[in-house]
């Protein structure tokens, strides 16, 4: 049976605003779908840094994000910082 949600999945940081690793969300384009979630989780999802991977493919552009069933939304923080050794 096709999965009915799509998913949005949380990395690094924003694992931690979120409060979880991923959150499953209605199918629909993204405006909407941050519509529906937190408004200060969504804030911060739409930072000017934040990048987006749609099923494991790095996006250029999330104006046209339009999630289906099954899909899974990735966010990415900047990376910073390294380990030195």
């Amino acid at each position: 049976m096709p999965e009915a949600n799509a998913r949005l999945v949380f990395l690094g940081r924003l694992e931690d605003v979120a409060g979880c690793a991923e959150l499953a969300v209605q199918p629909g384009p993204l405006d909407q779908v941050l519509a529906r979630i937190d408004r200060a989780l969504a804030v911060e999802l739409l930072g000017e840094r934040i990048r987006l991977a749609l099923n494991g493919r790095l996006l250029s552009d999330a104006a046209s994000i339009e999630l289906a069933a099954g899909d899974e939304l990735a966010f990415l923080p900047p990376v910073s910082g390294g380990c030195r050794g």
